[in-house]
């Protein structure tokens, strides 16, 4: 599953970069190129696609302090698991058959 979602990561990403755009647009104005207002339109298109996905991102109505709270929960949960985890395994109640 992993594998899946990283590369959807990275496309996401790529698409977001602006820079090049803003390249295209300095490289019409140094020509005086009629392009220079396709290629406006072009990242003022980015940039409204770049707000969407800022505003659909989890935990963006968020504040920064109930993210680190949240944060602090995630990790005392794991830490009691793996506790746990570390506990029953050391108990040996489970007899693993071993192969004839």
């Amino acid at each position: 599953m992993m594998a899946v979602a990283q590369p959807k990561l990275e496309k996401e990403t790529e698409d977001c970069s602006l820079l090049p755009l803003v390249h295209d647009i300095i490289k019409c104005m140094d020509k005086d190129s009629q392009d220079v207002h396709q290629d406006l339109a072009k990242l003022k298109t980015k940039i409204q696609e770049a707000r969407e996905q800022i505003s659909n991102m989890p935990g963006i109505d968020s504040s920064p302090q109930e993210q680190q709270q949240q944060l602090a929960t995630l990790r005392e949960q794991v830490r009691t698991k793996n506790q746990l985890l570390q506990k029953y395994k050391g108990l040996c109640m489970f007899d693993v058959p071993k192969a004839s």
